[in-house]
């Protein structure tokens, strides 16, 4: 068995702050035996005051709730798969960036989040990612993690069947889907897309989320989970506080789905 952790943060727009919450994570996460960490999108900074968080989004070298992040896990000897940052690019946009780092304190991996958060919500909110952040655009899986081949997402990316199918036929092992999803949508939503993602991949879900009330007006929903190839959820942190949870992964139980319910090799192309 495989300890993980999964952090639920509520996270503000002072990037020193948030960064004291997530190494005060890596340390008590090494402290129980846990050998990963997922922490939720926007892990860093979560301002939507575009005006206010422009002197805090730097290039990923500069960024420096990355480089904490960075010198902790190599402290503490554990994975971090740091759900997402903002960062600039050289084009002058923002990239919404997930990045894994190991535990010398190397980044891995990379993944530009794909699909932009451009809705209009019954309830008001109004929400348009793309005026600032450019869309990824590579499919990303990282070899050699706690839970084997990884697969990288973001929040919204959830909705796309296509991209998880890609993921799936990559033969995941996990795949990380960090969140900073509204209470409307997370309501409607959230568990039943979850535990749907990791029975198509037959694959472990790790959804590291926010939640609650923001510093910068929004509310997030919560409910971090892990759920397991058969769909089963693992570990479900609710929808009022911040905290740290755990699970422990059995890497047989992925074989053993797929060998009870074959659906990826059953796959065929579909032609329309």
């Amino acid at each position: 068995m495989t300890r993980i952790a999964a952090l639920q943060m509520t996270t503000g727009i002072d990037p020193a702050a948030n960064a004291r919450t997530l190494v005060n994570a890596i340390g008590a996460a090494s402290s129980v035996g846990a050998a990963m960490l997922f922490t939720p999108e926007m892990s860093g900074l979560l301002d939507r005051d575009r005006a206010r968080s422009s002197n805090h989004i730097v290039i990923e070298d500069q960024n420096p709730v990355l480089a904490a992040v960075r010198e902790a896990a190599a402290a503490a000897g554990v994975w971090v798969a740091l759900g997402s940052l903002a960062v600039a690019r050289q084009d002058g946009r923002r990239a919404n960036r997930s990045l894994v780092i190991d535990p010398a304190g190397a980044i891995v991996a990379r993944y530009d989040k794909i699909h932009m958060f451009d809705v209009d919500l019954a309830t008001g909110e109004s929400w348009r990612e793309s005026s600032a952040y450019a869309p990824g655009e590579a499919v990303v899986t990282v070899e050699g993690t706690p839970l084997g081949r990884l697969g990288l997402t973001v929040c919204y990316d959830l909705r796309f069947p296509a991209l998880f199918e890609a993921l799936g036929q990559a033969r995941c092992d996990a795949i990380a889907i960090p969140a900073a999803f509204t209470r409307p949508t997370g309501a409607a939503h959230w568990h039943v897309l979850q535990r749907a993602r990791a029975i198509e991949a037959s694959a472990y879900v790790v959804a590291a989320a926010q939640v609650g009330q923001h510093e910068d007006g929004r509310e997030t929903y919560g409910h971090s989970l892990v759920v397991d190839p058969w769909g089963e959820v693992l570990l479900d942190l609710g929808g009022e506080m911040p905290g740290l949870g755990f699970a422990e992964i059995d890497l047989a139980r992925i074989a053993e789905v797929r060998a009870q319910l074959p659906s990826l090799a059953n796959r065929r192309p579909v032609h329309t």
